[in-house]
């Protein structure tokens, strides 16, 4: 695409640290795949471990007992056992349990042996883990190394984003660029907006974050391979470029600076452009009436199941003493409790009366 001639001051500018972003969800996600990360570590490498010393010297115990032996296939490759390994090893009991987790994709049972260390004899598997040892370490290694990456990818994402919100408020020369609207999403009044530097002549390819306040939204000035296209500056050598709002609240700048750049930005826009595109969702005439609809309908539906609830209780219910249709029956106005009643004394009559339904004595039918 063209992109057209913005006149910004020619001085050094600062921006707002608030500019950039970190992804939605980041503060939550980060250490939830940490821990997810940990718990993979805590669940497999000290089996892994104990599996590997037995392998150096490995003893089978063949009047050794498994109890609770069980494997569980997921996915139909991710084989997953526990077991209980009870032996005797020169007069001394011993007890211990094993889980071993290898990816295979084998169909039926599995024969194995309990294995133990003859170096360390309280050290005890299954041969079944020593056969499928190297197995284990790559199932565990792409796994661990997989959250591995994500950890540091997100890592990386924090620190430089820190780094370079840290940088913005120090003022530097500005150069407009383009950027790709890649995602953006409205909620509570804030505008989400993901953004790709890959427009520019001097583009990085890097992908960077911004949220808009309630009533503010960035400027669009066309279109690239179907996206929209976002007006962001360059802060000197800082790694991201920011994505500027509307009325150019992000840059600090005068008033005078400001009114002459956006109407260098209106009059540039005008060779693009006929009217300013909006990310935000236009106000829907109606809405609140939809949604008062929408809500009465939901209460109807609600109401109708409850009286169909009723009806069936009274008419057809196999006891008088169902907790719920008793309830709903006591609420009720008066003629419909008293029909209510009629209906479940003509088939309970012989019993005492429900809650809802009773004399003064709270037991024979009123």
């Amino acid at each position: 695409m063209t992109f057209p001639e913005i006149s910004l001051p020619s001085r050094p500018l600062a921006l707002k640290q608030s500019s950039l972003s970190l992804p939605r969800g980041y503060a939550i996600s980060l250490p939830i795949v940490f821990l997810l990360t940990g718990l993979l570590f805590y669940w497999q490498a000290p089996n892994l471990w104990r599996d590997y010393q037995i392998s150096q010297n490995p003893l089978v115990m063949e009047d050794g007992r498994l109890v609770d032996g069980e494997c569980k296939v997921r996915k139909g490759v991710f084989t997953d056992c526990d077991a209980r390994v009870a032996y005797t090893y020169q007069g001394k009991s011993y007890e211990s349990d094993t889980h071993i987790f290898f990816v295979d994709a084998h169909s039926g049972n599995y024969e194995t042996d309990i294995v133990i260390s003859a170096d360390n004899p309280e050290l005890a598997t299954l041969s079944l883990g020593l056969d499928k040892l190297e197995n284990r370490f790559i199932s565990f290694g792409v796994l661990f190394g997989v959250f591995a990456i994500i950890c540091l990818i997100s890592i990386v994402l924090g620190v430089r984003t820190s780094y370079a919100r840290s940088r913005l408020t120090t003022p530097a020369l500005l150069t407009p660029v383009p950027v790709e609207i890649a995602t953006y999403k409205e909620s509570f009044g804030r505008l989400l907006v993901t953004y790709a530097d890959k427009i520019a002549d001097d583009k990085t390819k890097r992908t960077a974050y911004s949220r808009f306040a309630k009533g503010q939204e960035p400027i669009i000035i066309g279109e690239f391979d179907g996206s929209p296209v976002g007006l962001a500056v360059r802060h000197g050598n800082t790694a991201y470029p920011v994505l500027l709002d509307a009325g150019l609240e992000r840059i600090k700048m005068t008033d005078e600076e400001r009114a002459a750049a956006l109407a260098s930005i209106a009059t540039a826009r005008e060779t693009v452009a006929d009217e300013q595109p909006s990310l935000r969702e236009p106000p829907k005439k109606g809405r609140f009436l939809r949604v008062i609809i929408g809500f009465l309908a939901i209460i109807l539906v609600i109401a109708g199941l409850v009286l169909g609830y009723w009806y069936w209780y009274v008419t057809a219910g196999y006891t008088q003493f169902m907790q719920a249709g008793m309830e709903i029956n006591n609420m009720l106005p008066a003629p419909m409790n008293e029909w209510g009643c009629d209906q479940l004394q003509k088939r309970f009559g012989d019993q005492n009366a429900p809650y809802g339904c009773t004399a003064s004595d709270f037991k024979s039918w009123k």
